[in-house]
């Protein structure tokens, strides 16, 4: 079942909201799409229209802009921790965002955390036991690298969170009907799944293109999940394909480059 819902009319909706884990644990956790517009301040949009739709979008979910915090995005692995003083970092700017960051992670309440996509993988991880909750945003290079191992071994240290315990989402993004790559990018992604033939075929489709495969990001970072100790049934992914939902969502290779940036978020209001 998709884990993803339109907030609003099929045709107009300018979000998608985890909405399980809104009932369940009591936060708020989604994905905008094309129709919220680009909420990043690096494709060359006006800033002070994107800060407009990006404190539309907070607003609109019931929370003060002044919480919203985001990170510049490097397809790396590092992980960081959001303290309460640092919260509404990068949100009128680049500069004040936390830099050469691909994960976000915090405890504490009343924070809004987000990162930016258009292509590559949102992770969404929750730890029902310590609060602990963060976001992760994963192109092939940081999957690779293992961008979810190292947020939830951070989680760990930082807030105590056994993965065993923890729950996550792989939000919209582009899929395996869509997503060709070539040996080089295989080969780093080969070995990730050498030891379980049955994860290799289903992440690893290979086509008439020589030495070219279609690659299901979403289920080899499920599959890195479950090797960092999150049980199977604590994973939900999202079914939705940006490429093949460009009249709904930003994509990045399906547009060649000229597009937006949509938003992954996810916060715990204090009561």
């Amino acid at each position: 079942m998709e884990p993803f819902h339109i907030q609003g009319r099929q045709t107009d909706g300018s979000l998608l909201v985890l909405q399980q884990w809104g009932e369940c644990y009591g936060l708020t956790a989604g994905f905008t799409t094309r129709h919220a517009g680009n909420v990043a301040l690096h494709v060359g949009d006006v800033p002070e229209e994107v800060v407009s739709r990006r404190g539309a979008v907070v607003e609109s979910l019931g929370w003060a802009f002044e919480t919203f915090t985001c990170a510049e995005q490097v397809h790396g692995t590092e992980v960081r921790v959001v303290e309460r003083s640092r919260a509404g970092s990068g949100r009128q700017d680049r500069e004040s965002a936390w830099q050469h960051t691909d994960a976000l992670v915090t405890n504490e309440e009343d924070i809004f955390l987000a990162m930016f996509y258009a292509d590559c993988v949102p992770l969404y991880l929750y730890d029902p036991v310590t609060g602990g909750m963060g976001l992760a945003h994963a192109g092939w290079k940081g999957t690779v690298r293992d961008i979810v191992g190292e947020t939830v071994s951070r989680m760990h240290e930082a807030f105590g969170a056994k993965p065993g315990n923890m729950v996550a989402a792989i939000g919209p993004s582009i899929g395996p009907c869509c997503y060709e790559v070539d040996g080089a990018v295989l080969s780093k992604v080969i070995p990730l799944v050498s030891d379980d033939p049955d994860t290799a075929a289903i992440v690893i489709r290979p086509t008439e293109q020589d030495g070219k495969a279609m690659l299901d990001l979403k289920h080899l970072n499920r599959h890195l999940m479950i090797k960092a100790g999150i049980l199977p049934s604590g994973i939900e992914v999202s079914s939705w394909c940006t490429s093949c939902r460009t009249d709904l969502l930003f994509s990045h290779r399906k547009e060649n480059g000229a597009t937006g940036r949509m938003m992954s978020w996810i916060g715990r209001k204090s009561r």
